[in-house]
């Protein structure tokens, strides 16, 4: 998206020799809302009792490197600067979510499990930035405030985090 959005010369593609159909990684990516959904459905487990847990967030499908970078193309009619570079180390051919425990513990069930609708959103977010920027003060009272939202300043660990693979998204906070 930033290079989409003029941030950034090119787009880095990193390993096209991956055993996966078109030889670019394989990722299970998640809209913003449907992450967000399950946040609030995490936070409705433990407030009504429920014990910590840990459960993976994703579709239980992915898209590869290209397939994410044609869609950008396609939605934001623009050709994007894309250059092929070595992998990195670590990186795994496919890494997607086996969702099913948050989707039966939590009844969290996805609203935007389509890649276009994703690239959608994304480059809709980024033309409303570049035309209305935040200012420097607007990002730190952002991230303030989504750190107290709702818990006022005693906010706790709640113990329950989100899990894709091996990415730790993000650690919860309960009241």
């Amino acid at each position: 998206m930033r290079r989409w959005s003029g941030k950034r010369t090119h787009v880095s593609v990193f390993g096209t020799d991956y055993p996966t159909p078109d030889g670019t990684g394989v990722r299970d990516y998640i809209h913003v809302a449907d992450l967000a959904s399950a946040h609030l459905r995490a936070l409705d487990y433990l407030r009504g009792g429920g014990r910590p847990t840990t459960l993976n967030v994703g579709y239980g499908h992915g898209y590869s490197v290209r397939e994410v970078l044609a869609m950008v193309q396609s939605v934001g009619g623009k050709k994007l600067d894309i250059r092929e570079e070595p992998r990195r180390a670590g990186d795994p051919a496919y890494l997607v979510a086996r969702a099913e425990r948050i989707r039966a513990e939590l009844g969290w069930a996805p609203r935007y499990d389509d890649l276009q609708a994703i690239v959608a959103s994304a480059l809709a977010w980024e033309r409303k930035l570049q035309q209305d920027p935040w200012t420097p003060d607007e990002q730190r009272g952002a991230r303030h405030a989504l750190r107290i939202k709702g818990c006022g300043r005693r906010a706790r660990r709640s113990g329950f985090t989100w899990r894709r693979k091996t990415a730790t998204l993000s650690h919860l906070f309960s009241c």
